[in-house]
């Protein structure tokens, strides 16, 4: 499971596809409907937060909206798009950490999208997330 911390607009189709499939599945592990991936790290930072179904709401929101920009039809009714702004935090290190292994993903399975970002230099987080100093996050599988 990759719930990403760069914004949703850098995916391909497969990877906007997959991370709205994997954030369904990880709002089902926080409304406690599901008993797989209870303890997968990624849910952490979404745990952390004051209201954990919010927050998940919140991001599957931005997803949404991506989605619906492209073109695509995603299903609004999965998701409250009520949900209330909580604001979460990922290290710089993490964002660039991110950005690289969506390159490696891109230069395989979507060679437009790759030459799109490879060299952008200012990258943007998902909107949930402030950027703070720091390394790539501890619960990243390195």
């Amino acid at each position: 499971m990759r719930i990403w911390s760069i914004h949703p607009k850098y995916l391909d189709a497969k990877g906007l596809v997959a991370l709205w499939r994997e954030t369904l599945l990880a709002k089902h592990v926080l409304e406690g409907k599901t008993k797989g991936y209870k303890n997968h790290p990624q849910l952490n930072r979404f745990k952390a937060a004051i209201n954990p179904v919010d927050a998940i709401n919140y991001y599957l929101n931005f997803l949404y909206q991506e989605a619906k920009a492209r073109g695509y039809n995603f299903d609004k009714t999965k998701f409250n798009p009520k949900a209330k702004h909580p604001q979460l935090t990922v290290t710089v290190g993490q964002i660039l950490y991110e950005f690289d292994h969506l390159k490696k993903k891109l230069a395989i399975r979507d060679i437009p999208q790759f030459k799109e970002i490879e060299s952008l230099e200012i990258l943007l987080p998902h909107p949930i997330f402030k950027v703070i100093d720091g390394d790539v996050e501890e619960w990243e599988v390195r």
